[in-house]
């Protein structure tokens, strides 16, 4: 039997959800995808007390995971960061069928991080760990995925990105209007930050992310806090003045005063893989066949 191609992908949340869905659409998996979102959805559920379930978790382990069939989702054990550190159930392991090639998602907490230490050839992680990690700061912004690879340096680490999976929310510029008129700029966005000088609220460890898709020139007179943890972030950039954060809709913002400015950066899913590691006609399958081939997502060859 050919040896599957190992990806490595989130074991949890959004960016799993959006890498099964590109998988239900390229290896005909559409009842497999929807069993293991659901399932972490309502395991998610049950760690944050909106279900219960007489069950323990390893009863309801045991009733997810059949370990003998590697075509069947297969499930693990994390400790959940929330309080009481309670056991949550997360994505471990399937192995699909694509385009004649078996395929083993095998879920890592940072995959991204296994592919920078060559555990795999391909894998699906946020982009925001990149900017967080590897992008080299410079004075103009960084605003789009197709440029991400521009600022990777190979002497860093081997991992490109490949293309975005289109999961979009935007690392979005806020601020109230007592903020905006006190600066006297015309437009809510990056001009704004470059005649701006004060604090800016953004998510605690999200400072390089920042500083990358704002332009460090923007960002010279800036100085980075961070919202109170038992409040919402909009509510502490309500405070401040200014800030940064990832929206959808921006309606919270709206309901705590800010005004919604420039969309900074996509924040999605993407997939990467490690040049070093990317040998063989199966892997190369395998990327053509889950790297999206739209041109807002798709990413020149290097």
């Amino acid at each position: 039997m050919t040896a599957p191609v190992r990806v490595a992908v989130p074991r949890k949340g959004r960016p799993l959800e959006a890498v099964l869905d590109r998988l239900a659409a390229r290896a005909d998996a559409t009842t497999l995808a929807d069993d293991v979102a659901s399932t972490l959805r309502y395991e998610k559920a049950l760690t944050k007390d909106e279900q219960s379930d007489d069950r323990g978790v390893y009863e309801r382990l045991a009733a997810y995971s059949d370990p003998s069939d590697p075509h069947r989702p297969d499930y693990t054990l994390l400790r959940d960061a929330r309080a009481g550190k309670p056991r949550r159930i997360v994505f471990d392991s399937l192995t699909l069928d694509l385009d004649g090639t078996p395929v083993q998602l095998v879920g890592r907490e940072e995959p991204f991080r296994a592919l920078r230490t060559h555990e795999f050839a391909l894998g699906f992680d946020s982009a925001d760990l990149v900017l967080e990690e590897v992008v080299q700061l410079r004075p103009e912004p960084l605003s789009t995925i197709a440029d991400l690879n521009d600022r990777i340096d190979p002497h860093d680490t081997d991992v490109r990105v490949v293309s975005g999976l289109g999961d979009t929310v935007h690392h979005t510029l806020l601020a109230t209007p007592t903020a905006q008129q006190a600066v006297g700029a015309p437009a809510l966005d990056r001009e704004f930050v470059v005649d701006y000088e004060g604090d800016v609220c953004i998510s605690p460890r999200y400072e390089r992310l920042v500083e990358a898709v704002l332009g460090t020139d923007a960002t010279e007179g800036v100085s980075f806090v961070y919202p109170d943890p038992d409040r919402e972030e909009e509510a502490g950039i309500a405070d401040v003045g200014v800030g940064v954060y990832l929206t959808v809709t921006g309606s919270t913002a709206r309901e705590y005063g800010l005004d919604v400015g420039e969309r900074l950066f996509p924040s999605e899913t993407v997939l990467m893989e490690n040049q070093c590691e990317a040998e063989g006609d199966a892997v190369e399958t395998v990327k053509r066949e889950l790297a999206d081939s739209a041109p807002e997502t798709a990413i020149p060859p290097q």
